[in-house]
């Protein structure tokens, strides 16, 4: 019975998942498409927007140290400034993703540009750093900004 148990044992511990390169660079170029994507949509239809549309239910964002968890509190966090008003761009310079390829990061830099009532700009840089999440039909969202 002892010599069942163990090559049962090792039988099953052999067939656990191993981790593919393939699918790692797959999930790796969709998660970088997702975040391309998500860049040209805050260009063209506005942070807020692009922020909803790429944020999972139950995603936070921190701004200005304050969490602001879900769609509708990270809606509230951009108040009521015209689109026109602000602008945010950024470049990805790095992406990863778990060996289960459900959970993957990004990070690189922005430029957030403002537009005053005068007409005077400021820009500010930074750094970002945002946690994807594969959602159940396949796609990615953001769980953290």
């Amino acid at each position: 019975m002892k010599r069942g148990f163990s090559v049962l044992l090792l039988t099953v511990m052999g067939c656990t998942t191993q981790n593919n390169p393939a699918d790692q660079e797959k999930w790796k170029s969709e998660i970088a498409a997702t975040e391309e994507a998500f860049v040209a949509m805050a260009k063209e239809k506005g942070i807020t927007e692009a922020f909803l549309h790429f944020a999972a239910v139950d995603a936070t964002i921190l701004r200005n140290d304050t969490l602001y968890k879900g769609k509708e509190e990270i809606k509230a966090s951009f108040g009521s400034a015209p689109s026109g008003d602000v602008e945010l761009t950024w470049t990805m310079d790095f992406v990863d993703v778990s060996a289960s390829g459900d959970l993957g990061y990004t990070y690189g830099q922005y430029t957030f540009t403002s537009t005053d009532s005068l007409g005077n700009k400021t820009a500010r840089d930074g750094i970002f750093h945002t946690v994807w999440k594969r959602q159940q039909d396949g796609s990615w969202k953001f769980v953290w900004d």
